[in-house]
Order: C-alpha cells, then structure tokens, then sequence
C-alpha cells in the first residue's frame, strides 16, 4: 500500500508516520508514504503557490496547477490508484471506506489544502473522490491524511500482527480494564465489573456485545 501526499508541510508527518504501529509498516514494507510539495511543481520564480480568490474573500487559495503537476506526478502510469481531496461537504470517512481502500487500491494520493483552499478545478481534473472525517474546520489536509493513513494501515494485512487486532473483527468493548482488580483514588475504591474475573467466556462475551450496542 502506497500513500502519496500533495503538502507544502510534508515535515507535519515526521514524528507520526516514524512511530508506533506505522513506524513498523513503514520499516517492514508494509505500506509507503511518499511526499509531493507543491512548490517544487509551480512556474513561480519565488516557488508562490497561493493566489487572490476571484470574486473577492478573505484569504488566498492555493492554485491548481503546480497541485495537479504534483499529483500527475504522483499518480504516474499506476493503476489503482484513488484520489482523495479533503472538504468537509464531502462524503464522511469511514472504517468501510478504509477497508475497501486497503483491499481494492494500491495507491492513495492525498491532496492537503492550506489557507482559504484549492482552486475547485483540482479535485474536477484529478476526479478526487470528495471525503471528510468531521463536521469542523482544520488548518489543513495534513491531520486528515493522517487520520486516513493511520485507519487505511490497520487494514493492510500484516501491519497489526494479528487479524484479531483489528476491532471490527473481534468482539470490543468501549471499557477495558487491567490491574489492580481494586483502584483505590482519593478515598474510593474502583473495582473492575465481576463478569470480568469470573473466567466464564459466554458470559464476559455477552457483557462485551451489550456494551459494544450502547456506545
């Protein structure tokens, strides 16, 4: 699995994609990132990428061209390839879509605005598939696509070790416990629910399903 991120601020990934699950991935050539800035794709004798909005506005919006040169760059004569163009009047992210990605794509260009946005006309050309993970503002695509990056990877097979790892396959509870059995905080003691040492697999099973259907 090949993740292709279009960013001005590829150093934004640095810490997150080096650490943890990912990190591993990463080393074990589970999945890719690879980087694409913009500035490096622009006409621009000052590497500017960003003009004034027509019709007026606050703000400037990032331009089409040197982003669909970076993306065209990305994309190359691949197959299999989806790309991704992050607003929020797009269709809300999902573990489905997450799977489907991992199971069907080989390629996933991230397309990360900055200031006011992108020129409309990108996510026209590219045909990117219009995606959000919330119903709220960022300063860019940069924590989305990682939000994708991070949630696509668990389905990559070999990336979670095990195939019982990945939550949707397994029967989760909202509530995990661990040791002590008691807490004991600020004069009250804190007891881990008796189903759970109780050693009976049917009935901690049960206890799982109905706090799974409440959350």
């Amino acid at each position: 699995m090949h993740f292709h991120v279009i960013t001005l601020f590829p150093e934004a990934f640095d810490s997150y994609i080096h650490a943890s699950i990912i990190g591993r991935a990463i080393k074990d050539k589970k999945i890719n990132v690879s980087f694409y800035n913009p500035r490096d794709f622009t006409k621009d004798k000052n590497r500017r990428v960003d003009q004034k909005p027509y019709g007026g506005g606050p703000g400037m919006v990032m331009e089409a061209e040197s982003i669909i040169r970076a993306a065209e760059k990305a994309i190359g004569k691949k197959k299999d390839v989806e790309v991704i163009f992050f607003d929020t009047s797009g269709k809300e992210f999902t573990n489905t879509h997450a799977r489907s990605l991992a199971r069907t794509k080989k390629h996933v260009v991230f397309i990360c605005g900055r200031y006011e946005g992108v020129d409309a006309r990108v996510q026209k050309i590219l045909k990117a598939k219009k995606i959000s993970i919330g119903h709220y503002t960022l300063t860019g695509g940069e924590l989305p696509a990682m939000v994708v990056i991070d949630a696509v990877s668990r389905q990559v097979k070999g990336v979670l070790g095990k195939f019982e790892s990945v939550e949707e396959e397994r029967t989760a509870s909202p509530e995990v416990y661990t040791r002590p059995e008691v807490l004991e905080w600020k004069g009250k003691k804190y007891s881990v629910p008796k189903v759970l040492l109780s050693g009976n697999h049917a009935e901690i099973e049960s206890w799982k399903q109905k706090k799974k259907s409440t959350e």
